[in-house]
């Protein structure tokens, strides 16, 4: 279970953006891209993105990058987010 640490009732929704993870092509080598959807209600003491990808990182054994849609580069900003698959 994630810890109360940084997992909130208004913590924003993730939406899982990893290309090989989605279509399972995904291998033992592979980190897992996390997107976050920050909600309106969000603000930075909410949103500790380094203790969400250390925690899952920790739990799950593999190298975890969470990143929120503005944290995208414009260039493939929509590819990505029209790929993302909610978790």
């Amino acid at each position: 279970m994630l810890s109360g640490r940084w997992w909130q009732p208004t913590t924003p929704a993730m939406r899982e953006c990893s290309r090989s993870a989605a279509l399972g092509e995904d291998t033992d080598d592979s980190d897992l891209d996390l997107l976050i959807d920050p909600s309106p209600d969000t603000t930075l003491l909410d949103l500790d993105i380094g203790a969400i990808r250390h925690e899952l990182s920790t739990l799950l054994g593999v190298p975890v990058d969470v990143v929120t849609p503005m944290a995208l580069p414009d260039t493939f900003r929509e590819a990505v987010l029209a790929e993302a698959v909610p978790v």
